[in-house]
């Protein structure tokens, strides 16, 4: 369809092919060493389905506060143990760091995968005290961004929310119309307006700041500046960075990226 080849990452990057796997060992090494020492808690339920479950990491001392990070996949794709190391950033500053997976679509909508990223948010904040940063990339930065609708998580949860950061996010969903994801993820006009974040009429009082990289599609560029300008909310555009390493600053805990989302050092 006509718009397939703007939100095609994967086909304008260099060794797209050599990410997931990569990813994945990665994250795997990651989780074993956290085991290792006491501190990853995994395969923790919040729903009924199987992939309802979220990973808990835990800092060597009491956690300063709770990140979640919502992975990507345009809702179709991935889950929890491709990410685990992005971590390590927060996880360097003192802080707990959450991390679901969710069902995908066509078995389940869009909408129905929000309500479940907000259940997962609701039940990690329910086991670490103090306050609550979000983070999404690309369709997690969609759910990132739904989070801050009133009523979508619990009211102490909203209570605690410090800072969200959908990275390269989808957030308006009506261009995916005329791709050929429109089928597989049940899009019609009345659900993507429904689920698009820049059409949201009330937020959350949060923070928020959106990042992008320049090398990414000239699409998820104006994703994230419609985000930015319907929503008043700062915007970080990385020179020399594409849809799949923006997300490595994560993993460090110095990067402005990290210190954007948790502030600085203490």
């Amino acid at each position: 369809m006509e718009l397939d080849d703007a939100y095609a990452n994967a086909a304008h990057i260099p060794g797209a092919e050599d990410y997931p796997p990569r990813w994945q060992a990665t994250a795997a090494a990651f989780r074993e060493g956290l085991l290792e020492q006491g501190m990853a808690d995994l395969d923790i339920p919040y729903g009924d389905s199987p992939r309802q479950r979220f990973d808990l990491f835990l800092p060597g001392r009491a956690p300063k506060g709770l990140l979640v990070f919502i992975h990507g996949g345009y809702w179709l794709r991935f889950d929890k143990s491709y990410w685990s190391h992005l971590g390590g950033g927060a996880l360097s500053r003192g802080w707990a760091v959450a991390m679901p997976s969710y069902d995908l679509c066509p078995d389940v909508p869009i909408a129905t995968i929000t309500r479940q990223a907000a259940r997962a948010v609701d039940a990690a904040a329910a086991m670490v005290a103090g306050p609550l940063a979000l983070a999404g990339h690309s369709a997690g930065g969609h759910l990132a961004a739904r989070m801050t609708e009133p009523g979508m998580l619990g009211e102490a949860t909203a209570a605690r929310l410090q800072r969200v950061m959908p990275i390269s996010p989808v957030a308006d969903l009506r261009p995916l119309l005329h791709t050929s994801m429109k089928d597989p993820l049940g899009l019609d006009e009345d659900k993507a307006r429904a689920e698009s974040p820049v059409l949201m009429d009330q937020r959350h009082d949060v923070p928020v700041s959106v990042w992008v990289g320049t090398e990414e599609r000239p699409a998820f560029l104006d994703q994230a500046m419609w985000l930015s300008e319907a929503w008043g909310c700062a915007l970080h555009i990385v020179p020399g960075l594409h849809h799949f390493d923006i997300i490595d600053a994560l993993a460090d805990g110095d990067s402005r990226m990290v210190t954007d989302l948790l502030g600085p050092r203490t």
